[in-house]
């Protein structure tokens, strides 16, 4: 199965364009993890890092969480993965972490994001605000930075792949 993925629309509003680019992004990551089994998906790309194309999932589930949730909702939802004790705990595996529990995590964060978003213009401020300055998130500016996240991943996850088995491509 390959997931599909589609660009937005060239002369797409403003709202549907940002959207697009974002589960473009979304649905480019699920790509690079098709077709690999669970320990494929565990490998770590070169000691001493530990990143790894599951550990990328559990990243962005996290990351949805907190920018959906967390700051844009003002939810009380904890951390999937990660603990004050290991800040990075998405991205240490062990071989009970499953891909199946990961992607359905990852889903469920994104169809939250999708609900929470859908209550919120653009300009609209986040009920939630930023741990350094203490500011509110316009709901454009969080959708903007979530396209960078999965961008700046996405680059990662290409690297990763094309190490597992030579798959190279969008």
């Amino acid at each position: 199965m390959t997931t599909e993925r589609s660009e937005p629309a060239n002369d797409a509003d403003e709202r549907t364009m940002l959207e697009g680019w974002l589960d473009y992004h979304r649905r480019t990551l699920a790509r690079k993890c098709e077709g690999l089994t669970d320990d494929q998906l565990r490998t770590a790309s070169v000691p001493p890092s530990e990143l790894s194309l599951m550990g990328l999932v559990r990243h962005m589930a996290e990351v949805e969480r907190s920018w959906f949730r967390r700051v844009l909702a003002s939810e009380d939802a904890g951390p999937l993965y990660f603990t004050e004790a290991d800040r990075d705990g998405e991205f240490h595996l062990t071989e009970a972490d499953t891909w199946q529990e990961a992607y359905a995590t990852w889903q469920a964060e994104i169809g939250v994001a999708r609900r929470n978003a859908a209550g919120f213009a653009l300009d609209d401020l986040s009920r939630g605000r930023s741990r350094h300055t203490g500011e509110p998130f316009s709901l454009r500016w969080i959708y903007t930075h979530m396209i960078e996240e999965y961008a700046r991943h996405n680059g990662h996850a290409d690297l990763l792949r094309e190490r597992i088995d030579g798959a190279t491509g969008d």
